[in-house]
């Protein structure tokens, strides 16, 4: 992305849109601006540093607990002016709510996010993003913000499980995108052995009310 002032007609949005009707996901080796990435990078490892970040659990509500068997990220969700970088990268994500909404209709609401801090050796088993009592969440969005000498062999890779049968790696390269339909693409995170930082979200419609199965 060259800039910050971005609109959602801009032609990098138009294509994440297009991506997203016609295979269910997008990647984009190059989204956010370097000096971004890096600013958001900083904001991770400081609040990591600081112990902000908890284990992420998994399950949701009074089922909730944290299982390292399954996942082993530290999290800490956004808030809008907590940080500087922290809010440039959610107006950049709230014009691509927007797009996706002039495009595909899916009546997007908000976007939810979080930090998202792997140690090595850390992975999340696969898994859905969809919760099966709640279909808030519509597009899950990863934006990496590792350092750019991330090289194949130290791991990290997100696994997306295509409709085809086929796998596909994503490298977690720093200022990389990847978007994908919440409840129809299982994926999983594989073990790094470097720190792997990335930022985590899901743009979320306002959904049915919760149910039983």
């Amino acid at each position: 992305m060259r800039g910050m002032h971005i609109s959602p007609d801009d032609p990098l949005l138009m294509k994440i849109v297009d991506d997203l009707a016609e295979h269910g996901w997008s990647q984009q080796d190059v989204f956010l601006p370097e000096a971004l990435t890096r600013e958001l990078a900083l904001e991770c490892r400081k609040r990591a540093a600081e112990g902000d970040l908890a284990p992420a659990a998994v399950g949701r509500g009074p089922a909730q607990e944290v299982r390292e068997g399954i996942r082993g990220d530290h999290i800490q969700w956004l808030e809008a002016g907590q940080a500087e970088p922290c809010d440039r990268y959610l107006e950049v994500m709230d014009q691509l709510r927007l797009a996706l909404n002039r495009g595909l209709f899916l009546g997007l609401e908000d976007f939810e996010s979080h930090f998202a801090f792997y140690p090595p050796g850390a992975f999340y088993r696969r898994h859905v993003d969809r919760f099966r009592d709640d279909d808030k969440r519509m597009v899950s969005a990863v934006i990496y913000l590792n350092d750019p000498s991330w090289q194949p062999e130290d791991g990290g890779q997100l696994r997306m499980f295509l409709k085809d049968g086929n796998e596909l790696d994503v490298q977690p390269t720093g200022g990389s995108l990847v978007l994908f339909l919440s409840g129809d693409m299982p994926h999983e995170v594989l073990p790094a052995r470097r720190d792997r930082l990335s930022l985590t979200g899901w743009f979320r419609r306002r959904g049915n009310e919760p149910f039983e199965l």
